[in-house]
């Protein structure tokens, strides 16, 4: 009986073969398709979306987007695509980039102003992405109360609520940026 066990050996062996060899075949010959965006509309041209990589940098160039804004910290978690790679991405992609980093936690004033300059010289449609898109929401939701002629201040919270992010912890501070702001003239 020793030929028949040699004979089962070959038979798993070389259907393991098969499989990895299909397996490869399949991975190399037909790259996976990125993922769609998951993304919201703010307002103006001006999207939300929750972390995205480089591959799905071209599914906006092909949805006729202009430009990205990356609002999350270099290094936040591992595996995540950093500032300089999605830069060059989106840079091959066609698409103007920025990067605007918002730590977790309290909004700081230089990461406002950062986004208030890239949606200034941008061009739209843009999309802000972080981990989840809450930081994104939140940041623009300042930016947007400190803009000249922007949104009142219900309506830039019935925006940021519209998009499935908290705002009420900003309230305060959205009513003083307004109240702030300099003239649309």
């Amino acid at each position: 009986m020793p030929g028949l066990k040699g004979s089962f050996f070959i038979a798993v062996l070389a259907g393991a073969v098969g499989v990895m060899g299909w397996a490869a075949y399949q991975r190399f010959a037909h790259p996976p398709v990125p993922r769609a965006v998951p993304m919201k509309l703010l307002a103006d041209g001006v999207w939300v979306s929750e972390q995205i990589g480089p591959p799905q940098l071209v599914l906006l160039q092909q949805k006729h987007f202009a430009a990205v804004v990356d609002l999350r910290p270099d290094g936040e978690v591992a595996g995540q695509p950093s500032s300089s790679d999605m830069a060059d991405a989106a840079g091959r992609a066609g698409l103007a980039f920025s990067y605007a980093p918002v730590p977790h936690g309290a909004i700081p004033e230089q990461a406002v102003n950062a986004l208030q300059k890239a949606l200034a010289s941008q061009p739209r449609p843009v999309l802000l992405y972080c981990r989840s898109g809450r930081r994104a929401a939140r940041t623009w939701a300042l930016a947007e109360a400190s803009r000249a002629g922007g949104l009142d201040a219900r309506a830039i919270t019935q925006v940021v609520l519209a998009v499935g992010q908290p705002v009420d912890d900003l309230g305060a501070e959205i009513e003083a940026r307004i109240a702030a702001r300099p003239s649309a003239g």
